[in-house]
């Protein structure tokens, strides 16, 4: 019985080691997890704060009002618009070259062609012959109207020559009747024939004055066979050839009506179609840069010179006519070019800087 109680005895007093480990190390990690679960919280509450300001984000840019652009000081724009003259703007259109004085050459009268002095490129005087037609018959005919016209004067010489002769005589019978060595028959016989002679001259002075229209109006004729250049040019097309028949109306057949086309070049000009939506960012005198596309490379200075009133109902355009700065061989009619036209904001600086003032 003592040894049984010595063994109990002796049980008690040892120490449990795995107990005491087990809390030692229970103690070591409460720590650890009682961090870890702060910080799982802590982040799952910085992510609902997050989620709940992005829903919200929304609803507080729709019910804040836009924020109004700064408007710049009277003094920077007063200073901008002074430093910045002209700016390109980014309204651009595309057209043709055209000249405002261009005629096709033709003859007013119906004739063979008989010569052609002229050939594409050559460059033309105001007046100048450019080709003749056959006159054979308009010479015979002047001929004859002159002939008519000295025929009408030598009868006008030989009338008045006459008229001189009875009156005279028709003085002297007046003498002799004064003093009744003539009767009165005579002098009524002489006055009769002196009114006649006069009534004979004047009827041929009237076909003298009428042969005279008539070989100025065949002299014109005539000078039609000669057909001239309009004004001074280039000539750009010679549709006629020596032989051919010639007409100022379309006849039918072979008959052509032109003998030519003449270009002023210094009428060219460019025709452009604006968009009718920015026709009013376009005003007559503005800048414009005008490129050809023969010439990418090259940018020639232009001006508006005017906007035609009227609008293209199919395209929604208006046309816009510019002239050149420079003038220049290179450019030709019906070439193609595409213009941009420059916005001068010298105007738009000062009247802002005006409104900014008046606020």
């Amino acid at each position: 019985m003592m040894t049984e109680d010595k063994s109990k005895l002796l049980r008690s007093l040892t120490i449990d080691r795995s107990a005491s480990e087990a809390g030692r190390s229970s103690r070591r990690w409460l720590p650890i997890s009682a961090g870890v679960v702060a910080c799982v919280i802590v982040a799952f509450a910085v992510l609902a704060a997050s989620g709940f300001r992005m829903q919200d984000r929304p609803n507080e840019t729709a019910s804040q009002p836009a924020a109004q652009p700064q408007t710049p000081q009277p003094q920077q724009q007063q200073q901008q618009a002074a430093a910045g003259g002209r700016e390109a703007g980014n309204l651009a259109a595309s057209g043709y070259v055209v000249a405002r004085r261009k005629a096709t050459v033709a003859a007013e009268i119906t004739g063979k062609v008989v010569e052609i002095f002229i050939d594409e490129g050559m460059t033309v005087a105001d007046g100048q012959i450019v080709a003749r037609l056959d006159s054979v018959l308009a010479e015979k005919d002047y001929e004859l109207a002159q002939s008519r016209a000295e025929a009408a004067d030598a009868a006008i010489a030989a009338i008045t020559a006459d008229l001189q002769d009875a009156t005279r005589i028709m003085s002297r019978v007046q003498t002799l009747s004064q003093k009744n060595f003539a009767t009165e028959a005579d002098l009524t016989k002489a006055q009769a024939r002196v009114g006649v002679l006069a009534a004979q001259l004047r009827q041929v002075q009237a076909q003298f004055e009428t042969a005279k229209i008539d070989a100025k109006r065949s002299a014109s004729v005539l000078d039609k066979h000669k057909i001239r250049a309009p004004f001074a040019g280039v000539v750009i097309d010679r549709s006629a050839q020596p032989g051919e028949m010639i007409s100022p109306m379309s006849v039918g057949g072979f008959t052509r009506t032109g003998i030519c086309t003449i270009v002023d070049m210094d009428s060219i000009e460019i025709e452009v179609d604006v968009n009718e939506a920015f026709i009013g960012r376009v005003a007559a005198g503005g800048a414009v840069n005008a490129v050809l596309d023969a010439y990418p490379d090259w940018t020639i200075p232009a001006s508006v010179i005017a906007i035609v009133p009227t609008a293209n109902r199919e395209k929604a355009t208006v046309k816009v006519r510019i002239r050149f700065e420079q003038k220049d061989p290179r450019i030709l009619p019906d070439m193609a070019v595409k213009v941009n036209f420059v916005r001068d904001t010298k105007a738009g600086g000062a009247a802002a800087a005006k409104t900014t003032a008046a606020n």
